[in-house]
């Protein structure tokens, strides 16, 4: 049966308390067993020499009298030798048997000497020389065994106690750690159906609540990511239906007109050929975005003239540049090589100089430069077209966006500068664009002159 956190918790907190308790009070006893013995056999010696001083100053008549009265005095059971070996017990309370002690021992007591019971000995007792009279007596003391027993009722007591105590903060404590838990998991769930409104309320300041506010932190890139995920549809589905609405009535046009001039079938042959070409443009553009995003995008680097790359990429584009009259300015110094990925630069170096030729008017100017840095190139590309507007500029890099202005003339899908960014970041460069309206608009691009890596 699978069990719940809370239970995990509780149940791991007492197998550990009770390990910890049982660990210490074994470890506890054989640190302190000797130290125990001897504070236990300093209290049984000063308990004989008690009896002894008593005795001394009595002398009663009824010796066996006197011990009892001693024993339930002290507490302590004795056992009293004579030198013949005779013995006489007493015992206190419900204490029974008497106590193995060697001969050896006693011998020592009888000669005067004081004796400590050893580990040997397995019980804790001390033996004191006791002068009765003319002959000399061994006096043996040991604990009794009532208070042994009380000692570890109370110790045991005191351990169910703190297992108790303990067991009882834990079922509250865990309570305090699974409930933050318990509301994740709800969040999650919510968040799991579509839901990124949800938001813990966590002010911890622990693991916790570091977990929440992470977890907020996703809720909302979720939700950006879900609001970038409809306009992406949103925007492709308008870019393909827009197209394809054309194509779709020019050609019932054509069907359903009987009487037709040569001059409008080519005219409306050209519309829907025109409008195929953006249907094509644009499968390329997002095949094209596919790809850079992918992680594993490969780049083939290669050694190559940069200069001679973008002097080519100005010639390939004259028919359209030529045909609104514009002026093209070309700033190259020659012999530039850079390492880079030469098919990605050649088409962010296309779709720049095709932005500028569409927003530039007839009779503009286009001026291309290329500047060596310490650490690379810089190309900038200026124009004297109609410009953006300054609200504008931060979004110029998203996908599908395009300038009101432009919407209209440009023909674009707004994919174009978001492949020239991600080709940029790929090769670990960089770009940026200044723009004021009615004045042009200016595109500089960093490029390292090779790879990190191979730098």
């Amino acid at each position: 049966m699978t069990r719940s956190l809370y239970v995990r918790v509780v149940l791991t907190f007492l197998a550990a308390m009770g390990i910890g308790l049982l660990v210490s009070v074994l470890a506890g006893l054989a640190l302190f067993e000797r130290k125990i013995d001897r504070i236990g056999q300093n209290d049984l010696i000063a308990a004989g020499e008690e009896i002894i001083r008593v005795y001394e100053q009595t002398r009663p008549a009824n010796m066996d009298r006197f011990m009892e009265s001693m024993v339930q005095l002290t507490s302590y059971s004795v056992q009293l030798y004579e030198r013949s070996g005779a013995l006489k017990s007493f015992k206190y309370s419900s204490d029974s048997g008497d106590l193995a002690i060697s001969r050896e021992s006693i011998r020592q007591v009888l000669e005067g000497e004081r004796y400590r019971s050893t580990p040997k000995d397995k019980k804790t007792f001390v033996g004191l020389p006791f002068q009765i009279g003319e002959e000399r007596q061994a006096l043996f003391l040991r604990p009794s065994s009532k208070n042994e027993s009380t000692l570890t009722r109370l110790l045991l007591v005191i351990l169910l106690l703190v297992l108790a105590t303990g067991s009882i903060c834990i079922l509250i404590a865990a309570m305090y750690v699974v409930r933050p838990i318990k509301t994740l998991t709800a969040a999650t769930k919510r968040l799991a159906k579509g839901d990124f409104d949800v938001e813990l309320a966590m002010k911890r300041k622990d693991e916790l609540g570091k977990l929440a506010r992470s977890f907020n932190e996703m809720a909302v890139d979720l939700k950006q990511l879900e609001r970038m995920r409809q306009d992406f549809v949103s925007n492709v589905s308008h870019e393909i239906q827009s197209p394809l609405t054309s194509i779709s009535g020019f050609a019932k046009a054509m069907k359903d007109m009987k009487a037709m001039t040569e001059d409008e079938r080519h005219a409306y042959l050209d519309i829907i050929l025109a409008e195929s070409g953006r249907l094509s443009r644009l499968s390329d553009h997002l095949l094209k975005l596919a790809s850079l995003d992918s992680n594993h995008h490969p780049l083939d680097y290669a050694v190559f003239r940069l200069d001679e790359q973008i002097r080519q990429v100005v010639v390939n584009g004259e028919p359209l540049w030529s045909e609104k009259n514009l002026v093209i300015d070309l700033d190259l110094p020659r012999a530039v090589e850079i390492t880079a990925d030469k098919d990605l630069l050649n088409q962010a170096w296309t779709n720049l100089l095709s932005n500028s030729i569409k927003f530039t008017p007839e009779g503009g100017r286009i001026h291309i430069q290329l500047t060596a840095r310490m650490d690379g190139y810089t190309v900038t590309i200026s124009d004297s077209g109609i410009g953006i507007a300054p609200d504008e500029l931060g979004r110029v890099f998203e996908r599908f966006y395009k300038a009101d202005r432009s919407r209209s003339r440009s023909g674009g899908n707004g994919l174009g500068l978001a492949i020239v960014k991600k080709i940029c970041a790929l090769h670990h460069g960089d770009i940026r664009i200044e723009s004021k309206v009615g004045q042009g608009t200016k595109v500089v691009v960093y490029l390292p002159a090779a790879p990190p890596d191979e730098s």
